[in-house]
């Protein structure tokens, strides 16, 4: 067993197949609709969710977990590794600090570092397989913080819609430039920056959006020899494997993974929604 154990909370969109084989586990958020509450986890019912968000009335909206919630998954003799939901995105980052505080009053001996994922969905996927990596080289505590940090700092995100009926709804983006967008057959590519999303480019039309993201990859990416592309869909699996295949045709990835988005990104992103991290 390693002395080093790897949390998350349900923005990231890793397998749970995968989680169980480096034994990472998860802290869920969870999400209401209308009068519904769905717990982000390994139950969820993704299809229902997808359903519910296309006719939900009210403004729906997520729920960090608590801090009671971060400090079940400690454990005293072991290196805690937590990667929650960007602090610009989500209180999870938040939540699961007060849990550290609390968790080292009683036990002040305990190492326990909170990472800022400065990202969500398969950006979060990707930080955890990088830690993972990290810990099989026996790293200290402090080397592992070191380099996760400058990992982080090097990390790409970028995510394509299909509608943006999901991002009105949660008060991201205003009825009135989602309408426009939709009107002119608009597809916006978005980034992470520092956290934050921002607006990348304007596109006209899916398939020029989807040959503009995999020439972005390129313009943007080093030593892709070194790096894993995460790719999230929301019930997008062609389109998630024609992004796969073409980028295999023109980059040399360390390995493409694809995921399928968990609760909180099939909440922002919605049906045809895309992410890739690298």
């Amino acid at each position: 067993m390693s002395n080093i154990k790897l949390i998350y909370d349900s923005g990231c969109d890793l397998d749970f197949e995968i989680s169980k084989e480096i034994e990472a586990v998860q802290v869920p958020l969870s999400l209401r609709l209308d009068d519904t509450i769905y717990n982000d986890d390994e139950n969820l019912d993704t299809d229902k969710l997808i359903t519910h968000l296309k006719k939900v009335k009210e403004h729906p909206s997520s729920a960090c977990p608590s801090p009671e919630d971060y400090i079940s998954r400690f454990e005293r003799d072991k290196m805690n590794f937590v990667v929650t939901l960007s602090s610009k995105l989500s209180g999870s980052y938040n939540s699961a600090v007060v849990g550290k505080n609390i968790y080292l009053e009683e036990n002040p001996d305990a190492r326990v570092e909170i990472i800022d994922s400065k990202t969500a969905s398969s950006g979060q996927a990707v930080i955890i397989l990088k830690l993972n990596e990290l810990k099989d080289m026996g790293l200290d505590f402090e080397e592992i913080k070191e380099s996760i940090k400058e990992f982080i700092d090097g990390m790409k995100t970028y995510f394509i819609i299909d509608s943006m009926d999901n991002l009105i709804k949660t008060g991201r983006v205003s009825a009135f430039k989602g309408k426009v967008a939709k009107f002119l057959s608009i597809v916006p590519i978005m980034k992470g920056n520092d956290g934050g999303i921002e607006l990348e480019e304007k596109v006209r039309g899916a398939k020029n959006a989807f040959n503009r993201l995999i020439e972005i990859i390129g313009e943007q990416g080093e030593n892709l020899d070194q790096k894993i592309l995460g790719i999230s869909h929301c019930n997008a699996i062609d389109k998630a494997k024609a992004i796969r295949d073409e980028v295999l045709k023109r980059y040399n990835f360390k390995e493409v993974l694809i995921f399928e988005t968990k609760g909180i990104a099939t909440f922002y992103a919605g049906e045809g929604g895309i992410v890739i991290s690298f």
